[in-house]
């Protein structure tokens, strides 16, 4: 399939798998294999926290809070893995000019998402400080998606946070997941915990806008919805990936060129589908990237 730049607006909740896609799931297996393999290598790489880059003043006409500041950009990894699953990421960003990346690790002994989303929320204002930015823009894997919507959504994020993008996150909950009876986190990610019952609680006026990718052959969201923003008071669009699985959206060329959009000052309008952009926000709607 042709990559798109920018994802085709789609007015439609997403379907679940269906045996027509056996061949495209064999495919995204093998795929997920050699991502895990390339993942293995460079785990080592990333275990440590990523070095501080010494305070630049914004640039002339970049002033902190102006249209054309450029927004700190922070790469959050899900469970059990650390910063080395943004290499490929990274690197597309920055060939399209983003020079404020940052990485935060968390640790895998952490017992509760609630205290990762609040070390989240004092790295952001550390950025905020040191770059003198007022916001930054969040790409979030798996878990670390759900601990930068938890930061966003329970914990005030939402002034400190524009964009959101989420990379196979669990936002309803999923029921794969592994060892569900023996790390708390992983608890915290199935359907029924008291934390995805949180976030589904009323949050009016929340200011982030949310960028949810999602693909019908990510075998690690069950039900594949679930990796949907679904919720009425956030401002949210929810992009289909088609052929890859869970560990190929932080490193897949189209999904790399759909965040950088994303992340665009004028992708809000672009990513809304039609009914979204009549109407009044919040809005929540489907669009696709191949």
């Amino acid at each position: 399939m042709k990559p798109l730049p920018l994802p085709s607006l789609l007015p439609r909740r997403p379907g679940l798998p269906g045996p027509r896609l056996s061949t495209a799931l064999l495919g995204a297996t093998v795929l997920e294999l050699i991502v895990l393999t390339g993942h293995l290598a460079a785990y080592p790489f990333g275990l440590t926290q990523e070095r501080r880059t010494p305070h630049r003043p914004p640039q002339a006409g970049s002033l902190p809070g102006s249209p054309t500041a450029e927004r700190p950009v922070v790469l959050l990894h899900g469970f059990i893995d650390n910063r080395s699953v943004f290499v490929l990421l990274r690197r597309a960003l920055a060939r399209h000019g983003r020079r404020h990346l940052t990485s935060l690790n968390y640790s895998p002994l952490t017992r509760d998402l609630r205290t990762a989303a609040e070390l989240l929320g004092r790295h952001v204002e550390e950025i905020c400080a040191r770059t003198g930015q007022r916001e930054v823009d969040i790409v979030g894997h798996s878990l670390g998606g759900l601990i930068a919507r938890y930061y966003v959504q329970r914990l005030g994020g939402d002034h400190r946070v524009r964009t959101l993008v989420t990379l196979g996150t669990p936002h309803g909950g999923t029921t794969v997941a592994p060892g569900a009876g023996l790390h708390p986190v992983v608890r915290q990610m199935r359907p029924g915990s008291t934390l995805i019952a949180e976030l589904r609680r009323p949050a009016p006026g929340c200011r982030t806008r949310f960028v949810s990718f999602w693909s019908e052959l990510d075998q690690v969201m069950v039900p594949v919805d679930t990796a949907c923003v679904d919720h009425p008071d956030l401002d949210a669009v929810n992009v289909r990936v088609t052929g890859i699985g869970h560990l190929a959206l932080p490193v897949h060329p189209a999904v790399a060129a759909a965040v950088h959009e994303a992340l665009e000052p004028t992708a809000h309008a672009a990513l809304e589908p039609q009914e979204a952009r009549e109407g009044t926000a919040p809005s929540t709607g489907t669009t696709s990237v191949a």
